[in-house]
């Protein structure tokens, strides 16, 4: 089967494309996300990450608008991407050349300003209380002052789409204003999120056939109607060649276009993967998960499992009847290799399951089996058994794929927890307040020697984090031999239901776990006791992972 990348490849290498400009507001917008406050160190970081991406313009921020913005300003990563600073027009009553926010701006000597203006008639005479001209002379004068000092200027029009539809003339009028002055890009912004993709194509195309030319027309949509990739993507073909958005949808409100869907979309769908080109390499591509993820860990954020292209779900299939197909032709039930995003196929287990979804699930672990063995029917019965017992095995891939491995003999043995303790105090402090101290001990035996390791709950700023936190520290504190492959594990994500009301409630614990390798996998325990539970989950994410690592010996197969 040829794939995704040698197919468009082959179709595009000589046919001319338009060149599509991408521009992330993620360090700017997407700072306004409601709880999200970056860190001038992790902006640093996601900027790396956005230029290895191939993003053509990084908004770092607004220069004077906060501490956190001026000292990333102030020393700004190196990139191949136009670094921008972004800054709102001139106030009325006061020249560009007198204007201490405007100067701002250009004092963080960006190659590139963004400056955002109003082209509502309703926001200039009652937000801003100022005239009509007044604002549109605003509007050429900031422009004029940044390009005379050598400075590539954009400019956003706010609100442009409600302002179009009150007021066509006056809109129109303030992004030529900004054109004539020198703006290279202008920037139609659905800046309330409420415009439909109709008529988002059919007002990009007025706007250029009425002299915005296309290849300086730019699109920044919010997602309030869950449309913003879609009216992105519609401005692209009614012949905008910027686009606006941001990692993972971030942004006020509802957010951002997500640039994280958008991305692939352009490289693998058509029409435009045979009409434009970006600057996203596929090796680029291939890391688009790696990126999305890493946003996430900077935000303490559990990725979103049914994300396009990027979620867990995304490429997940769970009725037998998709997993026997993909078993023959992935392309029955997938839209895109999943490897081209860095993605993974996934075939969950549960109770629904037939044996299309086990042996796919299987080779996907590395197992071969007959199928004719019947060691396949008895762990479909083990599953729907402990599914019964409340366990879930479809969010828990991990622990499935050791349930499996037990029933056939490729589990191994790496150690064995002879016992457990954790205990729980609450205590006044030096300061008369009473804390928790949550304190483990756990036992282990390798081979024949035993060992015991200790460890409490308390974080680096010396707040408790429960009986669990000290259970997982004491686990993965030493396990002799293994310890170099569990080192680089973390706990991402920590999920608790009660599965049976009453006095016989059973509590079901899943365990998102994360390596160094950017490897995530998910496992689950279930007990009465909500410990005993997280025990057994944590135990499972070992489990995996040293397989995953050090392999199945013979010697140690059970």
């Amino acid at each position: 089967m040829t794939s995704t990348t040698e197919k468009f490849s082959s179709e595009n290498s000589s046919a001319p494309r338009d060149r599509l400009t991408l521009f992330d507001t993620t360090l700017r917008d997407g700072q306004q996300t409601q709880g999200v406050q970056f860190s001038t160190a992790e902006k640093h970081l996601i900027a790396k990450a956005l230029d290895t991406l191939g993003i053509d313009y990084i908004e770092g921020g607004w220069p004077g608008a906060n501490p956190t913005d001026s000292d990333f300003f102030a020393n700004p990563p190196a990139t191949k991407a136009t670094m921008t600073a972004f800054g709102m027009t001139r106030r009325v009553g006061r020249s560009a050349e007198n204007d201490d926010v405007l100067a701002a701006v250009l004092n963080a000597g960006t190659p590139a300003v963004c400056l955002v203006g109003k082209t509502h008639d309703f926001h200039v005479t009652t937000a801003l209380n100022v005239t009509l001209e007044e604002n549109r002379e605003a509007i050429a004068t900031s422009i004029a002052h940044v390009t005379a000092r050598g400075r590539e200027a954009l400019f956003d029009a706010e609100h442009f789409f409600d302002g179009y539809r009150a007021n066509p003339g006056y809109a129109l009028s303030c992004l030529h204003a900004a054109l004539d002055a020198g703006a290279r890009w202008i920037v139609l912004c659905d800046t309330n999120g409420g415009t439909l993709p109709a008529e988002v194509g059919r007002v990009t195309r007025e706007v250029i056939a009425l002299g915005i030319p296309g290849d300086r027309l730019g699109i920044h949509c919010h997602d309030d109607t869950g449309n913003a990739v879609a009216n992105s993507l519609a401005a692209v073909e009614a012949g905008a060649r910027q686009i606006q958005g941001t990692l993972n949808g971030l942004g006020e409100r509802c957010g951002n276009a997500n640039l994280t869907t958008l991305i692939p979309t352009l490289l693998l769908k058509e029409p435009f993967a045979s009409r434009f080109e970006t600057g996203v390499s596929w090796a680029a591509l291939s890391g688009l998960l790696k990126t999305s993820r890493m946003l996430d860990d900077i935000l303490n954020r559990v990725p979103l499992r049914a994300a396009p292209y990027v979620g867990a779900s995304a490429f997940a299939h769970k009725a037998g009847l998709h997993a026997s197909a993909i078993l023959k032709d992935p392309t029955t039930y997938e839209h895109i290799d999943p490897a081209l995003v860095g993605n993974d196929r996934v075939i969950p287990m549960s109770n629904q399951a037939g044996q299309s979804n086990l042996r796919a699930r299987l080779a996907a672990a590395g197992i071969t089996v007959d199928p004719k063995d019947p060691r396949l029917g008895r762990i479909i019965e083990v599953v729907k058994e402990r599914e019964d017992q409340g366990y879930a095995y479809d969010g828990a891939q991990a622990s499935f794929e050791l349930v499996a491995r037990r029933e056939l003999g490729l589990c191994p043995v790496f150690f064995e927890v002879k016992r457990y303790r954790v205990t729980v105090e609450r205590r006044k402090n030096k300061y008369d307040r009473m804390v928790s101290l949550s304190e483990a001990v756990v036992v282990v035996k390798i081979g024949d020697t035993k060992m015991m390791s200790v460890s409490d709950s308390m974080d680096e700023a010396g707040s408790d984090r429960g009986p669990v936190n000290a259970l997982a520290k004491a686990l993965a504190k030493d396990l002799g031999p293994y310890q170099a492959c569990i080192d680089d594990m973390k706990l991402v994500d920590f999920k608790v239901r009660i599965t049976n009301g009453g006095t016989e409630a059973v509590t079901r614990v899943i365990i998102d776990s994360e390596d160094g390798q950017g490897r995530r996998w998910s496992t689950v325990g279930v007990s009465a006791n909500i410990v005993d539970a997280s025990f057994e989950a944590l135990l499972d994410a070992i489990q995996w992972k040293l397989i995953r690592d050090i392999g199945v010996p013979q010697e140690a197969k059970t």
